[in-house]
């Protein structure tokens, strides 16, 4: 099981975001890596904090929307609770709370745009998507329909068919 403590709140409409479909996008982009154990943090925070962070982190001393800071990554660990990282979101410079969690939780479980072919951003939009449908609709999307779209990269297990329900 996926534990998730969140920290701050983000402040209205972007609180809309709600615990629970908060929880759903964490655990479809954990399981999106094969995933489904481990503990992980998101907290948000306003633009000076996100600021300090990305300068001290990235060398940018500008704010930007989300930063993420994996500590165990996606390796299994033996006898002992993987602690993913923590996801830190500037809901001030996030156009879409929803796929700053996405794009967050994806690096912690060991993807990067910056270094990949696209496959982080495809899957983080087929997430979206398919996040975004009512749960039964979410749950009838075979894998094989997502492995013909290319939905993963190398490595990148596609979702279960019944993830979205979870």
């Amino acid at each position: 099981m996926i534990e998730i403590e969140v920290l701050g709140a983000p402040p209205p409409p972007a609180g809309a975001l709600g615990e629970g479909r908060l929880r759903r996008l964490c655990v479809l982009a954990a399981a999106s890596a094969g995933v489904e154990d481990g503990h992980l943090a998101i907290e948000f925070v306003a633009r000076e904090r996100i600021a300090r962070l990305n300068a001290e982190h990235r060398g940018r001393s500008a704010p930007t929307d989300v930063l993420s800071f994996p500590i165990d990554g996606a390796t299994p660990l033996r006898g002992a609770v993987r602690e993913l990282g923590d996801v830190v979101i500037c809901p001030e410079h996030t156009a879409d709370l929803r796929e700053a969690v996405l794009h967050g939780v994806l690096h912690l479980v060991g993807m990067d745009h910056e270094c990949d072919e696209g496959e982080m951003l495809a899957l983080q939009a087929e997430l979206l998507r398919w996040e975004s449908l009512p749960a039964s609709a979410g749950a009838a999307e075979s894998e094989s329909a997502a492995c013909e779209r290319g939905v993963g990269g190398p490595g990148m297990r596609s979702l279960p068919p019944d993830a979205a329900a979870r």
